[in-house]
């Protein structure tokens, strides 16, 4: 299992600037394409074999098909790569649901809705706007046809991922349960759970903390910054567990994350739960 690892990060990105070099009007000596292609389909054999004695060996433990599939997988692709596979995926669907107007995922009847995307909306339109024209201007300088093919397929690629992050956000809000509880999101990239008896107090205090978009402190203080900042402030009862982007898993004290209406969100909170 770890010789597939090993063997599929070195011949797939070999395969992307092979496939790079082929796009741009390069061609290599026939002897270096048939050696890339029979490495690459020695990868793919040992993967398919890895994959399959997994599944046999958990099918023998009695497992069910669907178990025993998600378990190799599991085994043999890290988790890293899964959740980012995972992520555009969620990313591309979020996308034909902002498009096509579909109500928001996760909320249900008797459910709030809390957007939190308002900091960050100028922003990635105006990343948007760059990688537009960026693509315009490469295509004038660029003399070389199959590099200007490369760049723009790069290009569009960059913009679609920009579109699917924005509408990621958009239709993936935090939510506001009927029975008290809160759904902490970002996109598909985190989702945590906060049970209303694990909140003890809640405020709006608006921060302008640094770091990345799930950000934890020594002392146990989650940060889900949004645009540079957050507006509301979640002290817990207990610790609390949750997923990182890629995985890992932590522990939080404090949560503090933006919502575009922190007052609502907050005077929500308080309210008791219906029985």
């Amino acid at each position: 299992m770890r010789g597939a690892r090993i063997a599929a990060a070195a011949a797939v990105p070999a395969e992307a600037v092979l496939g790079c070099a082929l796009a741009a009007g390069v061609r290599p000596p026939g002897w270096v394409l048939a050696g890339t292609e029979a490495v690459l389909a020695g990868v793919l054999l040992l993967e398919a074999w890895v994959l399959g004695s997994l599944y046999a060996a958990g099918r023998a433990r009695g497992a069910p098909p669907g178990e025993a599939w998600r378990g190799a997988v599991r085994a043999v692709v890290p988790r890293a790569v899964r959740r980012l596979v995972l992520h555009e995926l969620r990313a591309t669907a979020s996308l034909g649901r902002w498009v096509l107007r579909r109500p928001p995922h996760g909320v249900g009847a008797g459910d709030r809705a809390a957007r939190y995307i308002g900091p960050q909306t100028a922003l990635l339109y105006g990343l948007l706007s760059v990688s537009l024209v960026e693509t315009a201007a490469l295509g004038f300088l660029i003399p070389w046809p199959g590099v200007h093919r490369v760049v723009l397929a790069l290009d569009a690629y960059g913009v679609l991922l920009v579109l699917a992050l924005h509408a990621a956000c958009v239709t993936r809000p935090h939510v506001l349960h009927r029975d008290g509880s809160l759904r902490l999101r970002y996109g598909a990239l985190f989702d945590l759970t906060v049970p209303p008896d694990a909140v003890a107090s809640a405020r709006v205090e608006r921060r302008y903390p640094q770091g990345r978009l799930v950000t934890l402190s020594e002392a146990g203080v989650l940060d889900l910054i949004v645009g540079s900042q957050t507006t509301v402030t979640l002290e817990l009862t207990r610790p609390l567990p949750f997923t990182r982007p890629l995985g890992a898993r932590a522990e939080a004290r404090t949560i503090r994350f933006h919502a575009d209406d922190p007052r609502a969100v907050v005077a929500a909170l308080r309210r008791p739960a219906p029985p």
